[in-house]
């Protein structure tokens, strides 16, 4: 390859590992939609243990270079870190996506000369931290000092999300935006054989299936789901939970399902790369009770797949892409009125059709195509700008 040929903006992700989550995927459709010529796209990972995206991303020409994290030892990340991005250099931007810990990254790629560091908050957990240790708290200070300190941009899923890492008067600094993730809606394009998605899954045909995509996290809040599908079969004996995604806390999800009775209910699915086909051909219906979520871009696929959502009401607004199909319930409501909520949008038969719930995601702010656009211009007038700036410097 010629020197002219070479990208000329070079990218280093940072993220704990490349698996399957929101972030992860998100940053996948990334690495798949931008221009790979303009731009070179490495992942600093934080995890020695293979990943799910790991083999696609060296496919694409990317690198994947494993910088551990030793909790008890920051010290000695650090000095990984600099001897990585030495060992690795010029990188143009650090994009880090580490929430809190963001702020010890960018403190360090600050140090060791990376023009553009860029902090991005992909979730909102202030109501959780608002309930930690006082040691706790201290870091979520340290790290915000220094987000505040050495990021040249920082970037919000959502305006929750950005007020959990940038503060609640985030929006009069110019460096803190909004980017809001994009799905690939690509695969909601296709028609599926629901007998047969449904069959693969051990699910009956005429069975009503709730669908719940995410990690096995607190953050998700599968007992709760768990208890809401409990009172759901009283009420529909043909009720299925299809739980896609995997976790810490899959084995006592797996022990409560036993325990209350729902083993021939609840389908465990694991992690998949079909999420789409999944939500077109087997779910009639997306329940989401997170505590927390910087957006949930899952319930952004469910709508480009036409399924009603019950979700919880702490979950941004800006998620609500096609309104009929959003129907949110407060926490503090018992898993009985969620229940009731389920069935009640069961018999709705005036929600929107999946063809006009599609189209109305595509012209929105969440389609990808856009999104990577969007966040190419970013780099580009970051360091334009950059480049401006030192000239003015030279010359002064």
């Amino acid at each position: 390859m010629t020197l002219c040929n070479k990208p000329s903006i070079r990218i280093l992700q940072v993220v704990g590992g490349m698996n399957r989550a929101g972030t992860e995927t998100w940053l996948m459709h990334i690495l798949r939609q931008i221009n790979r010529d303009r731009f070179q796209i490495d992942f600093l990972v934080h995890t020695t243990e293979p990943c799910h995206y790991d083999h696609e991303i060296r496919t694409l020409g990317s690198k994947i270079i494993v910088c551990p994290h030793p909790h008890s030892q920051p010290w000695k990340y650090g000095h990984n870190f600099k001897q990585i991005l030495k060992k690795h250099k010029p990188y143009d931007v650090i994009h880090s996506h580490g929430h809190h810990f963001s702020g010890y990254v960018l403190r360090l790629a600050h140090q060791i000369g990376v023009p553009v560091r860029i902090a991005h908050s992909h979730f909102d957990s202030s109501s959780v931290e608002a309930k930690t240790s006082l040691k706790r708290k201290l870091y979520l200070g340290l790290m915000k000092r220094w987000i505040s300190q050495y990021a040249t941009v920082g970037l919000g899923c959502s305006r929750n999300a950005a007020a959990d890492l940038f503060g609640m008067k985030w929006e009069n600094d110019s460096r803190w935006q909004l980017l809001y993730c994009g799905i690939d809606l690509a695969p909601f394009r296709n028609t599926f054989d629901s007998d047969a998605v449904r069959a693969e899954l051990g699910i009956p045909a005429d069975a009503f299936v709730l669908g719940h995509v995410g990690r096995f996290d607190a953050a998700k809040n599968h007992l709760f789901l768990l208890d809401i599908a409990s009172e759901i079969a009283k009420r529909e004996p043909k009720m299925r939970l299809l739980l896609v995604g995997d976790g810490k806390l899959r084995p006592e999800i797996e022990q409560k399902v036993v325990q209350i009775g729902l083993a021939d209910h609840v389908i465990f699915a694991g992690v998949r790369s079909d999420v789409p086909r999944l939500m077109l051909g087997a779910m009639d219906l997306l329940i989401f009770p997170s505590l927390y979520e910087g957006l949930g871009l899952v319930l952004v696929e469910a709508q480009a797949a036409g399924l009603s959502c019950i979700l919880s009401n702490v979950i941004p607004q800006e998620a609500d892409v096609v309104k009929p199909l959003m129907h949110r319930i407060s926490l503090l409501k018992p898993a009985s009125t969620w229940a009731d909520a389920v069935m009640e949008t069961k018999q709705d038969t005036a929600k929107i059709n999946q063809l006009e719930a599609f189209k109305t995601v595509e012209n929105s702010l969440f389609n990808i195509q856009r999104g990577a656009r969007e966040l190419e211009l970013l780099y580009m007038e970051q360091l334009n700008y950059l480049s401006v700036l030192q000239k003015s410097l030279i010359v002064t």
